[in-house]
């Protein structure tokens, strides 16, 4: 395998084991290199279970959900098959994140309009999903390497960009969270005032009874009543 795509996956799986998720991948054109990139590195049980190499279109629909609407209006090498093969992927799959590549290697296009080298990349996870193209000038050989590097770097920037907005999302809620909670402490202690504030302007306050009564006024019911 490339070295430079064998650095790309460690990079990316790192990111995976730190929290601790899994990933699948579904492959066109590529025929498994993704899937065998993951898998060279030791402990790949841990976070890849499975994978999908879907060649024709009828693979993308049976195994992946692939819309048959979707092939025949944009082609399977285009943004929107390459995002249906990762969620697809995702889906079967019950991983964390997904890719997926399709693209044409050459040497041949095989008629279709789109130039040799084009590949797109989905990225998929259970939030959010995407894709990303480039063009890759080389033999067969060469382009698909070329995806697999190009897929690999392409998620490492998805995931971190993903990662820190999580972080930012994070921080807002804890932000909310504080002051919601000065708030509450807030209102209690302006309660607390309005409620001293009270008691010491009532007008009752002057008069309240003490518990011990004047001997003077006390009941003369005994000396004043008659008795037969």
């Amino acid at each position: 395998m490339d070295e430079d795509v064998q650095a790309a996956a460690a990079r990316l799986v790192r990111r995976i084991k730190e929290g601790g998720h899994t990933i699948t991948v579904a492959e066109s054109c590529t025929g498994g290199l993704l899937s065998s990139a993951f898998t060279d590195i030791a402990g790949a049980s841990s976070w890849y279970n499975q994978g999908w190499v879907t060649y024709s279109n009828d693979a993308k629909i049976r195994e992946l959900g692939v819309k048959p609407a979707s092939l025949e209006k944009k082609g399977a090498v285009s943004a929107e098959v390459a995002i249906q093969m990762a969620q697809g992927a995702l889906k079967n799959a019950n991983a964390d994140i997904a890719i997926s590549i399709t693209g044409i290697a050459g040497p041949k296009n095989d008629g279709s309009n789109k130039k040799v080298g084009l590949v797109y990349v989905g990225i998929a996870s259970r939030y959010w999903a995407n894709a990303e193209s480039t063009q890759i000038g080389g033999n067969r050989a060469e382009n698909k390497i070329g995806f697999v590097h190009f897929a690999l770097n392409s998620t490492i920037k998805r995931w971190d960009e993903a990662m820190t907005m999580a972080e930012e999302q994070r921080k807002e809620e804890l932000r909310i969270l504080a002051d919601e909670e000065a708030v509450k402490v807030q209102f209690e202690l302006e309660r607390q005032k309005r409620e001293e504030a009270a008691r010491e302007s009532a007008p009752w306050q002057d008069d309240a009874w003490d518990g011990e009564a004047d001997p003077a006024e006390e009941s003369t019911l005994d000396t004043q009543v008659e008795w037969d």
